[in-house]
């Protein structure tokens, strides 16, 4: 008898427990029948007639241009500034002049030191002589809110040209 008390029961639970669509399958089939998709049509494309090149006297588009001119080139000076390029490069030198802001500065036994940020987040010192920038830049003096820096330029003929830079704190990297 409890076997057969306990079956019917189990069958009652297992029938209570299917789900009854019914309403929801109904909602979804009036809202499907409600709906209108809203589709624009494409825009009418123009046709446009062929263009014919009969300029067959001057260069084609589609070729490179020829280079008959000779190249301009300054005579070749001896004995002109020229960088040490058997030296090696120091830290800073990594970085261009405009990829570096100038952050602070701090004495260290009489010494001045000039605080560089760089533009990866990186915190470099520096000192009077400290080696900077891509063009063989050179620290010439620290002062409270500035650094001055000297670069040496190319000319184009081979030789060097001195250039001053000065960089201040209120200078950004990047600028």
């Amino acid at each position: 008898m409890i076997r057969s008390f306990l079956s019917l029961l189990i069958i009652l639970m297992i029938t209570g427990c299917t789900p009854k669509l019914d309403d929801l399958q109904s909602y979804t089939q009036s809202v499907k029948e409600r709906a209108q998709p809203q589709i624009e049509p494409y825009h009418e494309f123009k046709t446009y007639p062929p263009f014919r090149y009969t300029a067959s006297s001057v260069r084609s588009p589609f070729e490179f241009p020829r280079n008959n001119t000779a190249p301009v080139a300054k005579a070749r000076v001896d004995n002109c500034l020229q960088p040490n390029f058997q030296r090696s490069k120091e830290a800073l030198e990594a970085y261009g002049v405009d990829a570096l802001a100038l952050t602070g500065n701090f004495t260290v036994k009489g010494k001045k030191w000039a605080l560089l940020k760089s533009n990866d987040g990186a915190l470099h010192k520096a000192k009077v002589g400290s080696r900077i920038g891509l063009f063989y830049g050179k620290i010439m003096q620290i002062n409270t809110d500035s650094i001055i820096i000297e670069q040496l330029l190319p000319d184009g003929a081979g030789c060097w040209q001195r250039k001053t830079t000065t960089m201040t704190t209120a200078s950004k990297a990047g600028e």
